[in-house]
């Protein structure tokens, strides 16, 4: 069944500041890795100028994948990825609350940012169930 998973990343400092440029650099060519289904995306390189919690410091990441195996594929055997999440330090703050919510949606559906933070709040308010889990959660 596919599978909607929503990722926040608290920034150390704005998209245009030099020292995101390392990140922002890779943006495009990370989103271009096989698996989603489907991305929310802007006129930019991903999508940066969304907001979600009523936070300007968060980058957005909402995305639809064929399955989990598929996302894990991604987040662990993309290399490129990898490498970002080894040294995402750099550009982000280490969040002191859950950050990612993964959901299995109907084929076709897209999900909506409403509907992501509904279920990101979900998870914080409830832990983890079979409903709603952080990607790492489930096997």
């Amino acid at each position: 069944m596919p599978l909607a998973q929503l990722n926040l990343a608290p920034m150390r400092y704005p998209l245009d500041d030099p020292r995101m440029a390392s990140f922002v650099d890779q943006i495009a060519e990370v989103n271009a890795a096989d698996g989603f289904v489907w991305r929310l995306a802007d006129d930019g390189p991903g999508s940066t100028s969304f907001r979600i919690l009523d936070r300007d410091d968060l980058l957005v990441n909402l995305s639809v994948w064929r399955d989990l195996p598929s996302l894990r594929a991604f987040v662990l055997g993309f290399a490129q990825h990898r490498t970002l999440l080894q040294d995402r330090g750099q550009w982000f703050e280490r969040p002191g609350e859950p950050m990612t919510v993964c959901w299995e949606v109907p084929a076709g559906h897209v999900p909506t940012l409403a509907e992501a933070e509904g279920q990101l709040l979900r998870l914080r308010a409830q832990g983890p169930s079979e409903a709603v889990f952080p990607y790492a959660h489930r096997d």
